[in-house]
């Protein structure tokens, strides 16, 4: 990472073009004060989830336009990979959809000052859609354990008598199912493997949840929008991903208690909220636990929590100076509003986002 000089690391900064196409609009017979300058610049390196990537976009671009000598580069590899990058050193931070792993956690992490800890806060919370492209079915019911049987390739066929009984106005064909899954280490799957492993335990079949897939069947795409892309283009398929590329495809209603639920991102982050901290972290960790066997129609349970990750002490002088304000922004209102805009994600609740921003104020 390249450094030449700094300014204030604050939040507000990265919001000050913002507040300059703001002034230019008021009457010419206003005097306005003059905008802030940012004194920032250099260049941050992240990679991670691809779903997080149409946030950081708007993130960067935002951080980037108040900002003009900072460049922030973010590669959307998948949360494993992301993770990998991070603790060998090659990024200056990861975005995950799920939580760094204890065996993880016990590795050395090359960007972070020796004997230190890494962070980890929550950048946002969305919801997983269950994606369908079946010609003449614009509709879809379903149950975890029906998504179970589908996934794991117990049921084949669309007129299935499982999935016949959830849609019975339906006009489900004789065709086969084309199940898409990741083929890279993800924390989308992770996620979507834990709401089937606590909802449909019996059907899908597995130790615990983790990033790989863990069925060797059905399709496998690179990343959200080689899910999404095949989806799209094939015949029959359904998949899992990132409600914020879901685009115009198909996207079935989730069985919660008794009702079939769309998904939103308010609904998302009610079931969120009742998640707990995960056992045994460091005070600046703030992995979640989500119980998603919840009955109540208003929360949704199909969900992430997106990750930022990075050093509480970085070992290369100045890195912080870029990475402390970068994230200030993600967190506040403004970034948060600014994900929901181009992501579909969920804001942080207040009590959340201060506890995530009381850590990355203390990075050094």
């Amino acid at each position: 990472m390249n450094i030449t000089r700094f300014g204030r690391p604050m939040a507000a900064i990265a919001m000050a073009a913002t507040a300059a196409i703001a002034l230019s609009s008021c009457a010419a017979n206003e005097e306005a004060a003059p905008a802030e300058v940012s004194t920032l610049a250099g260049s941050l390196v992240g990679a991670g989830a691809s779903s997080q990537g149409s946030a950081q976009e708007a993130w960067i671009a935002a951080f980037q336009t108040a900002n003009p000598d900072v460049t922030i580069t973010y590669d959307p590899s998948g949360s494993g990979a992301g993770r990998e990058t991070f603790i060998a050193g090659g990024s200056n931070f990861a975005g995950s959809d799920s939580y760094l792993k204890d065996e993880e956690l016990a590795l050395p992490f090359a960007a972070c000052a020796a004997g230190t800890l890494p962070f980890e806060v929550p950048a946002y919370i969305s919801p997983i859609a269950v994606i369908y492209n079946v010609d003449g079915v614009t509709d879809l019911n379903l149950d975890a354990s029906t998504i179970a049987k589908i996934f794991s390739g117990a049921i084949t066929n669309w007129n299935d008598a499982a999935i016949v009984a959830l849609n019975p106005k339906a006009k489900l064909p004789d065709l086969a199912i084309t199940a898409v899954h990741r083929s890279d280490d993800s924390g989308t799957t992770k996620n979507f493997s834990d709401y089937l492993f606590q909802t449909a335990k019996a059907d899908w079949a597995i130790e615990k949840p983790a990033d790989p897939f863990p069925f060797q069947t059905g399709e496998g795409a690179q990343g959200t929008s080689g899910v999404v892309d095949a989806v799209k283009n094939g015949t029959g398929t359904i998949g899992y991903a990132d409600a914020s590329k879901a685009g115009k495809l198909s996207v079935a209603n989730i069985k919660v208690g008794d009702k079939f639920i769309k998904y939103t991102p308010e609904a998302a982050a009610a079931v969120v909220a009742n998640g707990a901290a995960v056992d045994g972290r460091d005070a600046s960790d703030m992995a979640i636990k989500i119980d998603r066997t919840t009955t109540n129609p208003a929360e949704y349970p199909i969900v992430l929590v997106s990750y930022l990750i990075g050093c509480n002490e970085y070992a290369e002088a100045g890195v912080a100076d870029l990475v402390k304000p970068y994230f200030e922004y993600i967190l506040s209102e403004q970034g948060q509003a600014d994900a929901a805009a181009s992501a579909g994600s969920a804001p942080l609740d207040a009590a959340t986002s201060k506890k995530a921003l009381a850590i990355v104020s203390a990075i050094k």
